[in-house]
């Protein structure tokens, strides 16, 4: 039986950055993906194909309602639905490729089977081909990721009520969709056949989009998808979805109990994501796991079985990629004896439609919650000159920091690049600096991120100089 300093099972994200730290800290690492290829959700069906979809259609958007003003004029423009897939199918296969060649380069065994504890240490691989083996592991990182979520009385028949898996590999553009659920991905993909012409209704449970970022992203964001013509039903609860041939029928009850009938070519269930632990074998090694199905840790990531620890989306947490792979540099250093930290108000986190949504630290609401003192500052991209170059005047940059010391304690930009931007956001909080701290530094003109200096002036007794 082989033997490994440490076993990685799944290869997302978290997995494969985990994998690499290991191997460049000097153990003997191995990595067990259950599917053909690496990369987990995000590669192959979340993160970067969604963003290759994002990205032609918002280009085709732009050139049917922008190029004209901007002097440019098409005839007979259309959407090549079939290249636009084949397109983003090219993306993930050269990403994936990517991954291959870093576990090569970083003499990382790859195991591609479904991996299951026998025990502690010992994992067993199961192929595609039926065929049994065993490696044997000092330390072992579950990674295994997430998998679409749905509500007890949907059936998902992938073909007309559809997950964000299958809302890539879409074979038409529809003429109507129902998306059920108002966060990330609902939206993202929302917006992306609402550019090309689907009529796209939005049916939310709670009172707004986004629901966990500041409500002023919320607000802003709502603003400028209306404008797609995406439809949004906030306070609705859906209690029936049914397929009848071609045609998808959704109840639900608004705020006042009243009924609200939706028919679609297709319907999105997009409700979150739940984690991925079945058939690891958890119960013969005496892993615990919460009502959801995620891993219980400690502080440094490991579970009630001191040598196994867990990563990412089968944790409690933000299901975001960037924090797994913070999360499986963090283990490989904490199992090499160093003493690694992740701040997890510092994790950003962003919505990429068009314009972007990023955040970093406390939102409005959880700073009201919490009783903290704190002031606002903001500044509206539509007094951007950069912005009104680009004709990207939508959104704004909202700053709150300490009333008494300054400090910034969170930043939401509803806006163009803000997933760029809020970087900025990042590297000042996690060196505690305050708003006049980056009112004072000199940022490059014209640019978006001039948008940020106005709004912690703004923030710092209200000294904004271009409103």
């Amino acid at each position: 039986m082989e033997k490994y300093d440490v076993v990685i099972i799944g290869s997302g994200p978290g997995g494969y950055v985990g994998a690499i730290r290991c191997a460049q800290l000097g153990m003997k690492t191995a990595l067990i993906e259950k599917y053909g290829s690496l990369g987990g959700t995000c590669l192959n069906v979340g993160c970067i194909p969604s963003k290759a979809l994002l990205d032609s259609s918002e280009h085709y958007h732009q050139a049917k309602h922008d190029f004209t003003e901007h002097g440019i004029d098409l005839k007979d423009l259309k959407v090549n639905f079939k290249q636009m897939i084949a397109r983003k199918r090219g993306v993930v296969e050269q990403t994936v490729g990517g991954i291959d060649f870093l576990m090569k380069k970083n003499k990382i065994d790859v195991f591609h089977g479904m991996g299951s504890f026998e025990s502690p240490t010992v994992i067993a691989i199961d192929d595609s081909a039926g065929e049994a083996n065993k490696i044997e592991a000092k330390n072992v990182v579950i990674a295994t990721g997430s998998k679409p979520g749905s509500l007890p009385f949907i059936k998902l028949d992938k073909e007309r009520v559809i997950t964000s898996t299958e809302a890539l590999e879409l074979k038409e553009v529809p003429k109507t969709m129902t998306v059920i659920g108002g966060g990330v991905i609902g939206l993202e993909l929302g917006s992306v056949y609402a550019r090309l012409g689907t009529e796209v209704t939005v049916v939310e449970y709670m009172d707004r989009i986004i629901p966990t970022m500041d409500s002023t992203m919320s607000k802003e964001l709502m603003k400028s998808l209306k404008k797609l013509g995406i439809k949004f039903l906030v306070s609705h609860k859906v209690k029936e979805v049914t397929r009848k041939g071609k045609v998808v029928t959704i109840k639900a009850d608004d705020k006042k109990g009243a009924e609200v009938v939706l028919t679609a070519d297709y319907c999105l269930v997009s409700v979150g994501r739940v984690a991925y632990t079945d058939k690891l074998g958890l119960d013969k090694v005496g892993i615990k796991t919460d009502n959801r199905g995620r891993v219980d840790v400690n502080d440094h990531l490991q579970t009630n079985v001191p040598n196994i620890y867990a990563i990412g989306d089968v944790v409690k947490g933000a299901m975001l990629a960037h924090k797994a792979e913070e999360e499986g540099t963090y283990v490989a250093e904490f199992m090499n004896g160093e003493k690694p930290h992740i701040d997890y108000n510092l994790i950003p986190g962003v919505v990429y439609t068009w314009p972007e949504v990023a955040s970093v630290g406390k939102t409005e609401e959880e700073l009201k919650e919490s009783k903290v003192s704190y002031k606002t500052g903001s500044f509206p991209f539509k007094a951007s000159g950069r912005a009104r170059a680009s004709m990207d005047l939508d959104g704004l940059v909202k700053v709150l920091a300490d009333k008494e010391t300054d400090e910034i304690l969170g930043v939401h930009i509803c806006g163009p690049r803000a997933a760029d931007m809020i970087m900025e956001a990042v590297v000042a909080m996690e060196f505690r600096a305050t708003a006049e701290d980056i009112s004072r530094i000199s940022h490059a003109h014209p640019t978006f991120s001039e948008s940020t200096r106005e709004a912690m002036l703004a923030a710092t007794d209200n000294r904004a100089i271009h409103i």
